[in-house]
């Protein structure tokens, strides 16, 4: 169907004689800007992606790459220093990747069997651009992360397997791992209800550590060299808690049992499998954990 741009004067009528009409002709606009995307006619034995970031939309990306990719093998550019408007406080200040973020992924993406090459983005031939999901007009305060991809992409992948395979740290058996960044945290969530635990270790930056170590004094801290050592920790952990955050997609890559602290203002992380939770009240949050300890 073709799409006719109104001028001035015609939107204003619209806008006031009808506004689900009005609503309606804003979406197409938006829609009739999406760049075009080239699929490719049949399976290729090497696919080159590119990504600007962020960490997490990375780990949500991936299901898309091995679906684009079907049998063969994938090339991850990833553009590094392009600026990203978030909402809220984030490690990298309004940029999606630096050279160290780089680093620290590599490890983890290449121990993936389809991944075969992960390098910086120096304007190389790219298949799909997955930063174009950015472009679509997404409510990106809502839904699923990995599905914006399918939707732009036009493809599908069961989310309830593991699109991660790591060797576990089989220290961490009997352990409770936490993360939560300083992003995404619910006023409404306690986490002082796990001190009556000792088995408990925290993954993430030293400042998001020092915040919960507040609340749980005898808190131990995990530092990582890279996100494969962090990966490991998390597919060992006896149960995984954290809010939407990168260590929480690793957690739901992984399949680890899990449970996801969902921020009200932007819930845009599904769980999705077994041993997947989450919870957004303090009662179903203390149920949960309990529940879930004894059980694993």
């Amino acid at each position: 169907m073709a799409f006719k741009k109104l001028n001035p004067f015609e939107r204003l009528y619209l806008k006031n004689t009808n506004k689900d009409a009005y609503q309606n002709y804003k979406y197409q606009l938006k829609v009739s800007k999406i760049p075009s995307i080239n699929f490719l006619d049949t399976p290729k034995p090497l696919v080159d992606f590119k990504h600007s970031g962020h960490l997490g939309d990375i780990i949500y990306a991936i299901p898309t790459m091995y679906a684009l990719a079907e049998n063969g093998k994938a090339r991850l550019h990833l553009n590094i220093g392009q600026k990203i408007k978030v909402d809220g406080e984030h490690p990298l200040q309004g940029i999606g990747l630096n050279e160290k973020s780089i680093l620290m992924l590599e490890p983890l993406l290449t121990h993936q069997q389809q991944f075969q090459q992960i390098d910086i983005y120096d304007k190389q031939e790219i298949d799909y651009d997955l930063d174009v999901f950015r472009k679509f007009p997404f409510d990106y305060s809502k839904g699923h992360i990995s599905r914006w991809y399918f939707n732009c992409f036009a493809v599908n992948y069961d989310l309830s397997k593991p699109w991660l395979t790591i060797p576990k740290d089989n220290s961490m058996a009997d352990k409770i791992v936490i993360a939560r960044s300083t992003r995404y945290n619910s006023p409404v969530i306690d986490y002082s209800i796990l001190k009556k635990y000792n088995n408990l270790v925290f993954v993430g930056l030293p400042e998001e550590y020092a915040l919960m170590k507040a609340v749980i004094p005898h808190l131990v801290y995990v530092e990582v060299s890279n996100f494969f050592e962090l990966a490991k920790i998390i597919a060992g952990a006896k149960l995984f808690i954290g809010n939407q955050s990168f260590p929480y997609a690793i957690a739901e890559a992984l399949k680890t049992p899990r449970m996801l602290e969902s921020y009200y203002k932007s819930p845009n992380v599904i769980p999705e499998g077994p041993n997947a939770f989450e919870f957004s009240f303090q009662p179903q949050f203390e149920f949960l954990v309990q529940k879930l300890i004894l059980q694993h």
